[in-house]
């Protein structure tokens, strides 16, 4: 983990737009039709979206990004860990900055949107250990069975 290098990213590398479209197909594949929460490219490039991309020398390792919910509360969003390297870290440290990032912000809540079936059960459990807990719908989320809210302070 100590040779990960995580930035910001403008979404115009070649590997992170096929990780991103990668991200996409998997996130279409396991959850129902109305429940792909994911943000296209054209999201994650909104204003109110902050993207980082991970790094190991020149491979790209993952991603994460923050999206502004209010002047307090942020929304993480499309975390994805490059299939190479699953089960190296990769999810612990992009959240581990997501979390850092959102408090230099300075925003005070954290809240994120994932699925609640069995494929999601890893992220679920690393939400967890960073402090999320589960939490009604917020922005605009709907409570639709397969969605599940989680929330922490920071």
């Amino acid at each position: 983990m100590d040779d990960f290098i995580i930035r910001t990213d403008d979404l115009t590398d070649p590997h992170v737009l096929a990780l991103l479209d990668y991200h996409l197909a998997e996130m279409v594949r396991v959850s129902p039709p109305d429940g792909v929460n994911a943000l296209p490219l054209d999201g994650l490039k909104d204003p109110q979206v902050t993207f980082y991309t991970l790094w190991q020398g020149q491979e790209l390792a993952g991603f994460g990004a923050l999206k502004r919910i209010s002047a307090d509360h942020a929304e993480l969003k499309s975390m994805r860990t490059a299939s190479s390297f699953l089960r190296c870290g990769v999810g612990e440290a992009i959240l581990h900055h997501l979390i850092e990032a959102a408090r230099g912000f300075g925003y005070q809540q954290l809240s994120l949107e994932t699925g609640k079936t069995a494929d999601y059960d890893a992220a679920r459990g690393l939400y967890r250990k960073y402090g999320f807990a589960d939490c009604p719908p917020f922005a605009g989320y709907r409570d639709d069975g397969f969605s599940q809210c989680m929330t922490r302070s920071l």
